[in-house]
């Protein structure tokens, strides 16, 4: 009984909860990226690069025993049998990982940027200032230079 108390007291803390929240927006973020590569990104660059369809780019390593080479989109090669190398999917899959790698980089900065100005100290008073007369460095309440012995006037 004492180690269901301990997971619970442990799977209710604030950063278990905010770390299963950030695994589920992420999984979402994910999917989403998926399809902006495979949906938006990628069917311009193949209609430049002459019609290539990067999700059908594969190279035939063993015949499928239901129908042989060539086959038409992977889908056909993947229902006749086929054992195939994917690299298509595989360029998608890289881009879709520099998207996801390149927003949490962007997050990650703007926390980081918020914590150090969460952190950093208040710039202090200033203690000294300049003599007008002869430039030394006098405390900032003096009303008269040690140095020059001139008269400051207010502080």
């Amino acid at each position: 009984m004492g180690m269901m108390k301990e997971f619970r007291e442990f799977a209710v803390k604030g950063n278990v909860v905010d770390m299963a929240v950030g695994i589920i927006i992420g999984a979402a973020f994910g999917t989403i990226v998926k399809s902006l590569v495979a949906d938006v990104i990628m069917p311009p660059i193949g209609l430049l690069l002459g019609n290539v369809d990067f999700s059908n780019l594969f190279v035939v390593l063993k015949q499928g025993a239901e129908q042989a080479a060539p086959y038409a989109s992977l889908a056909d090669a993947q229902a006749a049998g086929a054992v195939t190398l994917n690299y298509g999917v595989f360029i998608n899959t890289i881009i879709s990982f520099l998207i996801v790698a390149f927003a949490v980089f962007v997050v990650i900065r703007n926390i980081n940027k918020l914590k150090r100005e969460q952190e950093a100290p208040p710039p202090a008073e200033p203690t000294t200032k300049d003599c007008p007369f002869c430039a030394s460095t006098i405390p900032i309440n003096a009303k008269k230079c040690p140095n020059c012995t001139s008269e400051l006037g207010s502080a």
